[in-house]
């Protein structure tokens, strides 16, 4: 087996440009799904390139490194915009999940459940990704194109994950799953509310993961979230008339599609209220 273990970005990407090779982060998802087989061609290691480590605000957008580790993003002195994604980052998998798994390797495994995605979907994250004609910029809702699925490109490494620095706003998720840990959600869903001086919502972005193949935001809510006052009856009220478009949950052993569909729209009203009560904290 041949491993690779870069110290620098252009380094890593020269390696990648002379043979096809896989990437690894924090290897959460990378070894069990080896099934104790050898690793099927060349293993990239992109733990120790400094570039791909770290949070900053840079102008006004915030860039999360690649190699961000969940538990890196959980402890990380941020704004309340980003609540929604630490409350996330502290649903990975185990705790020593999170010390490992990392926030790119999160996205490019493009699970329909992972948790990563519905939190940033709601901060209008983009995929910052390196290659051999220089770097470009995707949104994520056009990062993951289906079930493990993703636009990476074989000579392409995801460098930073990056998210819009914003006007005052808080963030939240929920996650329902058969127990705490180690568990792959029967759905989850996150939500950023901003409200106006009179206490009215004047921006709402709510999205749903494990009901489709790829996590959906759902702009017909959101829509219909704009100048509600953010009680508990008003927002039930608002949801319960929706029409949850974009999501196709599937029926397997942990829920049937509509139990999944009843789930996602209380988790919604309760993700909601639990970001105003952010806003008004």
């Amino acid at each position: 087996m041949q491993f690779h273990r870069p110290e620098t970005l252009d380094d890593a990407l020269s390696l990648l440009s002379g043979q096809r090779a896989r990437l690894l982060a924090g290897g959460t998802d990378f070894y069990p799904s080896l099934m104790d087989a050898p690793a099927p061609g060349p293993i990239l290691d992109l733990r120790q390139v400094a570039a791909l480590r770290g949070i900053r605000l840079v102008g006004d957008v915030w860039r999360i490194g690649a190699t961000t580790t969940w538990r890196e993003i959980a402890q990380a002195d941020l704004p309340p915009l980003f609540d929604g994604l630490k409350l996330a980052a502290r649903e990975v998998g185990s705790i020593q999940i999170q010390n490992a798994g990392t926030i790119a390797g999160n996205l490019c495994n493009a699970s329909p459940a992972a948790d990563g995605v519905p939190p940033l979907l709601t901060l209008d994250a983009s995929v910052e990704i390196a290659g051999p004609d220089g770097v470009r910029q995707l949104p994520l809702c056009d990062f993951i194109t289906g079930v493990r699925q993703t636009a990476l490109r074989a000579d392409e490494i995801v460098t930073a994950v990056l998210v819009p620095d914003r006007a005052p706003a808080t963030s939240s998720f929920l996650k329902l799953g058969a127990r705490r840990y180690l568990v792959i959600s029967i759905t989850m869903v996150a939500a950023m509310i901003a409200l106006d001086e009179a206490g009215a919502i004047s921006d709402a972005r709510v999205a749903v993961g494990a009901c489709s193949a790829v996590a959906q935001r759902l702009p017909d809510v959101e829509a219909l979230l704009i100048g509600a006052t953010p009680s508990d009856g008003e927002i039930r009220a608002r949801i319960g008339g929706a029409e949850l478009v974009g999501l196709a949950p599937l029926s397997d052993v942990r829920g049937s599609a509509d139990y999944r569909l009843e789930a996602a729209r209380e988790l919604l009203v309760r993700a909601i209220l639990l970001a105003v009560q952010g806003q008004e904290g």
